[in-house]
């Protein structure tokens, strides 16, 4: 069994903010492999489908950021699912907008939903992070990831969450190269090659 986490604050308030890409994720996959509707559970949201013909659990913490650990930690336990079975989308500012990094295990750099869940279940989880950007000031980051990606953002917002939707199966089969790399080309297709002029007959060649 998988489980895979977003990370947000609840609320409506709150659900394009740049904190909050996460859910959105969460959101996304939950549409795309046509998971059971949420419910209330783990002091969150839970829903459960099928990828890959493995069973797999989407959590969005209703907890706010700050205490993500709480309700990862409930379904943990619960459904007796190991760190290294679970993936957490979050944001990343020191990302460029719109890219993508996943590895498994680490620090926290500062993020505390990160942080909460590290104390826990410990650190070793998978770490997917969507790149927002930095304001440039650290004093103007609380403001910057609590307000609400613009319409010019979501350009490249939503095309990102549905291509991580899109090739989770490879990230739940632990392949986190391949996952980025079908993440990338979906969002970047590849261009065909240019096909090769065909040799002349002799009749055209004669002009006839």
């Amino acid at each position: 069994m998988r489980l895979f986490v977003g990370l947000g604050n609840p609320e409506s308030r709150h659900a394009r903010n740049r904190h909050n890409i996460g859910f959105m994720a969460v959101d996304a996959l939950v549409r795309r492999h046509e998971f059971a509707p949420f419910r209330a559970k783990f002091s969150g949201a839970l829903a459960e489908g099928t990828v890959a013909g493995e069973r797999v659990l989407a959590l969005k913490p209703a907890t706010y950021m700050n205490l993500s650990g709480a309700s990862v930690g409930a379904c943990a336990r619960f459904y007796k699912i190991e760190p290294a079975e679970i993936a957490v989308i979050h944001d990343e500012l020191d990302l460029a907008p719109g890219k993508l990094r996943v590895k498994r295990g680490g620090g926290t750099a500062g993020h505390n939903g990160l942080r909460s869940i590290d104390a826990a279940i410990g650190p070793d989880f998978w770490r997917v992070r969507l790149g927002i950007g930095h304001p440039g000031v650290k004093e103007l980051v609380l403001s910057y990831v609590l307000q609400d990606f613009s319409a010019e953002e979501m350009g490249w917002v939503t095309p990102l969450v549905e291509a991580v939707a899109e090739a989770l199966p490879l990230l739940a089969a632990d392949d986190d190269s391949a996952f980025m790399s079908k993440v990338a080309l979906i969002l970047k297709p590849q261009r065909p090659k240019p096909q090769r002029p065909q040799a002349k007959t002799d009749d055209e060649t004669n002009g006839l």
